[in-house]
């Protein structure tokens, strides 16, 4: 094979990874789906810090880091909302919703940061169910990232500002805690690969019954068993040329890869990484520098 063939083959193949998911995410301003290495669709929206999409193609985001709503991605409107800040008790508190989920039964649970609580409610904003959150340190803003509602029912909560993941029943009792450790090193400010902490922002329960844990500022993925023993992790520099910075959202794939979210890493860095856990093999990346800045803190591969 002569060297300019060779050449060709070697860009073909570092293209298609840039071509192998379809993603929704945000940044720069705008709300997209990023499909075929491109921008497939978008419309103007703030930062966010939760994202899903429902069944029917309905996607649900945060607006102003108060307020849940329902996007038509055809009309590209708000069709339904639910405000926090003027709720069920809160008017006139402060408050933060960092963390959201649809249920099955047609409810929604969302995470109140401030008031320090998890609620589920209906479509018509009636309040079904509260559950208070222990907090060591409360902060409107701190005192939740990600929370999701397990299939038994608990709630597994990253809590950044005590720096845990803490899983609550369904009557609010604390039954189950993960402290990020430090590694025994110094905390350092910043939000980029200098910076080093334990804000958690997002743990998912694995089939296994151990927790996977995206550990924020702390650079690192782990995998943690019911002993709270890390049985599996990557850190800020064990994927080769590729470093972690703010590590936020944890996918798991139906092929059993993991998709991490890498928040302000900077430019040449990718913003998100398909990884084979077992191998640790990087089997896909997304380099959304110049298209969605260095503040992605949230994405959803809409086809796992």
């Amino acid at each position: 094979m002569n060297h300019r063939l060779s050449l060709a083959c070697l860009t073909l193949l570092s293209a298609l990874p840039l071509h192998a998911r379809d993603v929704l995410l945000q940044g720069k301003g705008k709300l997209a789906l990023w499909s075929d290495g491109k921008v497939a669709w978008e419309m103007p929206w703030g930062g966010i810090h939760d994202l899903h999409q429902d069944k029917a193609g309905l996607i649900y985001v945060q607006k102003d880091m108060r307020e849940v709503v329902a996007i038509d991605q055809q009309e590209k409107r708000v069709v339904w909302s639910y405000d926090s800040t003027k709720s069920n008790g809160n008017e006139g508190k402060r408050l933060e919703v960092h963390a959201f989920q649809p249920l099955a039964d047609g409810s929604l649970m969302i995470a109140e940061s401030g008031i320090g609580r998890i609620i589920e409610v209906d479509r018509s904003g009636k309040l079904l169910k509260e559950i208070k959150l222990k907090l060591d340190h409360p902060d409107a803003h701190r005192d939740t990232r990600l929370a999701r509602k397990l299939d038994n029912g608990h709630y597994l909560v990253c809590q950044e500002g005590d720096g845990a993941v803490r899983e609550y029943d369904a009557e609010g009792k604390l039954v189950w805690d993960f402290p990020v450790p430090m590694f025994g090193k110094e905390a350092k400010g910043g939000h980029g690969p200098e910076a080093f902490g334990n804000a958690v922002f997002c743990a998912l329960r694995l089939k296994n019954g151990n927790t996977l844990i995206a550990t924020g500022n702390g650079h690192s993925v782990l995998e943690v068993n019911p002993a709270k023993e890390i049985v599996w992790k990557i850190e800020q520099n064990d994927l080769p040329g590729i470093t972690l910075a703010w590590v936020t959202t944890l996918q798991v794939l139906l092929n059993g890869n993991y998709i991490i979210g890498n928040c302000h890493a900077g430019p040449g860095q990718p913003i998100l990484i398909e990884l084979e856990p077992k191998t640790k093999k990087v089997i896909w990346q997304l380099d959304g520098f110049e298209d969605f800045g260095n503040d992605v803190s949230n994405t959803l591969v809409t086809k796992p």
